[in-house]
Parts: C-alpha cells; structure tokens; sequence
C-alpha cells in the first residue's frame, strides 16, 4: 500500500514538473499582449481609488484630476456628472470675459463656469470659496457676474412656457392627475438675505422674523420650473406679487395670452381655456385654483381640497431639489442685490438641465445635523418631518 501512495506522487510530480514550465509561459505571453498597449496608451490606464480622500490644493485642483474617483468628485463639490459640466462650460466658453494683467494669469471660461457652480452649489463665502480655487476676492466676484451673464444668454429659453410637444406632455401629466388642461403649481418661496443697509428694513422683515426677498416660481408634475421672477421684498403678500408681477403673468392669463389652445368643457358645463394650482394666498380666479379652505364642510371639497393639496405638492418638491441643489439660496448670505435676482433665475435654469440630463437629487443634501445630533431637514420642525413621512407613507398604498 505505501508503495502505491510512494509511486502514485513520483508520477504527480513529474506530470507537475513538465507542465509548469509551459504554464509560466503562457502566464509570460498573456503579460506581455497587456502590457504592450498599456505602454503604447492604446488602453486607456485609471488610477486606483484612493483609501483617503486625496489633497491637491483647492476644489480647483481636485476637479482637474482624471481618475476613478473624478466623477464623486464633481457630484460632491458641483453636484453634477463631468460630462454634464463639459457640456456647459463649452456652451459658454466664447463669453466669459479672460482679463490680462500683470500680476497674475487670466482665469480659464472653464474655472470661471466651475467656480460659479461652486459656490451656488455649496452655499461658501466668497473668502472660503475663492481660497479653494487660488483666485482673488475681486476676481470671484467678477466671475459670478460673467457666468451669471453668460448663462442667461446661452440658456435663456430653459424657463419659458412650454409649447408644441412638452406642452402636451404636461397636459397629460395633470390629467392623469384628474385636474385637466392644468398648465402648472404656482408658489412662492423666500431668499434669505442680510440686512441691507440703505434700505428700509421692515419691507424685508417677512413673516417667519428674517431678512428675504421673495421668488414666484411656476412649475410642472416633473418639476421643471416654467415662469419665475424675482425681487419682490420679503413682507409682500402673494396677492399683491401675483398682481404686480413684472413679467406679467397675471396680466398675460387675463388677456388670455398665457393660456393657449383649444378649451375643456368640465362638468357641470364649465369650460376652462386653462389655470394654474395654488395655495389659498392667491385669489380665486378663472386661472388660478385654490382649495375650499377652512370653509369646507362638504365631503366632496375634503377630497378636493386633499387630492389638490398633494398634487400642488410638486411646487414644494421642486423648491427643495433647487435649493438643495444650489445651497447657496437655502440660507442667509450677504449678497449683492443687483445680481441677486438674476443668479436665482440662473439657477432655476441649472435646475431644468439637471432634470434633462436625468441628475438625481440626494435627500441628504437638505439635512442637517441639529444640536442632539439628529439629522433632520433644514428648517424643519421634528413634526413637519413626521407628517412628511406619514403622507409619503400613505401616498405609497
């Protein structure tokens, strides 16, 4: 038997030893095909993930670096792909303004768009914000004011109203929501801002005791902002912006000039050329539709009231992505007043591009950590939290 263990293990080794050198190799040739094109650059060679997060001198430098880790990178620091970014920054590189002088080099239409986006999409002071790109106080002001121009003149058909096929898309939405020929939610949100100095303060002290102005903003079931202005100050009620509006939305849907094409008879023999979902601040109007209110006794306005309420949910959805997004507008900023109503614009439409590149939005963007260490939404209460997830919950029976 031990004779048999003895041989069967002389004639394995040997089986071992003939093939290994034909095993080495072949490992040696399949080598040398991979390393030849490595070599060449024919295969394109990524740098390994870093186990710590990597220190190049700024957002600027860590936004330059190609490797795996680029694409985290961008959607950490400008909240959006690179490839999305690229688009955008060749879309304006003929405009922003390359200044020549003597103390240093001029800035590059590509970190002119992504300093712009930064500090929209982080919220930081012009002295943080600017340190992490190597440039000047002065220099990141100017930016701000050439990307701002430049976005609105490349881009300045993103918040218009929709027509031809995108109006019959969101015509379908809402009426599969059973409010037909609806055009949109309209509402409006706060932009916190200081105290201005040469101005009076109580036309900018609003209700909830803070220093804002005031944006009208109008969008549909996907979120996509189609009518916005501000500048109105903080202590305006929504009647009296809806009236005074400067862009005329009001005065267009009395003309009827906003809502076009043909009508929809409702029943009951109500016919309705089109209107828009508001909350009870607006008045009641043939173009804009209000819930019953506390009036409400009938079931029927309940499950109006109701069904109106969660559909003109998306107004406030929207309001989160974008502020969220672009953190600059979700909390209080000295800013310059000027520019101020032309960057929200900007960033309403950055925000319809996102939507169109199919840019998700990350609900950990509007939490923040409380004194217990609690996450929870920003300038929420632990109530308003509470009754969020239990309509969520309901809404996904």
């Amino acid at each position: 038997m031990k004779k048999q263990i003895r041989a069967r293990r002389r004639k394995i080794t040997q089986c071992t030893s003939l093939e290994g050198p034909r095993l080495d190799t072949a490992a040696i040739d399949a080598v040398v095909h991979v390393c030849c094109p490595l070599g060449c650059g024919a295969l394109p060679r990524a740098k390994p993930r870093w186990w710590m997060k990597r220190r190049t001198g700024g957002a600027w430098g860590d936004l330059r670096q190609c490797d795996d880790a680029t694409e985290d990178y961008f959607r950490d620091k400008l909240h959006m792909s690179p490839h999305v970014f690229r688009e955008i920054a060749e879309a304006l590189s003929p405009l922003p303004q390359r200044r020549v002088t003597f103390y240093r080099e001029s800035l590059q239409p590509d970190q002119i768009v992504a300093y712009v986006l930064y500090r929209w999409a982080l919220g930081e002071t012009y002295a943080s914000s600017t340190c992490n790109f190597g440039i000047g106080r002065a220099s990141g002001s100017v930016a701000v004011s050439d990307g701002t121009a430049a976005l609105l003149t490349v881009h300045c058909d993103k918040t218009s109203w929709p027509v031809g096929v995108r109006k019959s898309v969101v015509l379908r939405a809402f009426a599969g929501k059973r409010f037909p020929n609806c055009r949109g939610c309209i509402d409006c949100t706060h932009i916190y801002i200081g105290k201005r100095a040469n101005a009076l303060g109580e036309d900018y002290y609003d209700r909830k005791q803070r220093f804002s102005i005031i944006a009208q903003v109008v969008v549909d079931l996907d979120l996509r902002v189609l009518d916005v202005f501000v500048g109105y100050p903080g202590s305006c009620h929504d009647v009296r912006i809806i009236h005074l509006t400067v862009s005329s939305l009001w005065a267009r849907a009395e003309a009827g000039e906003l809502f076009t094409g043909p009508s929809v008879m409702l029943p009951f023999g109500v016919q309705t050329n089109g209107y828009l979902l508001g909350d009870n601040g607006y008045p009641q109007s043939e173009g804009i539709v209000i819930p019953f209110g506390t009036t409400t006794r009938h079931q029927l306005e309940t499950q109006f009231d109701n069904k109106q309420k969660i559909v003109r949910g998306a107004v406030e959805r929207a309001f989160d992505r974008l502020k969220g997004m672009w953190r600059l507008f979700l909390q209080s900023h000295e800013m310059n007043m000027e520019t101020l109503p032309q960057q929200f614009v900007v960033v309403c439409i950055l925000h319809n591009l996102l939507i169109d590149a199919g840019i998700l939005f990350d609900d950990n963007l509007l939490c923040k950590v409380d004194v217990n260490g609690v996450r929870r939404l920003h300038g929420r209460s632990a109530a308003c939290s509470l009754a969020l997830s239990s309509l969520a919950l309901w809404l996904s029976w």
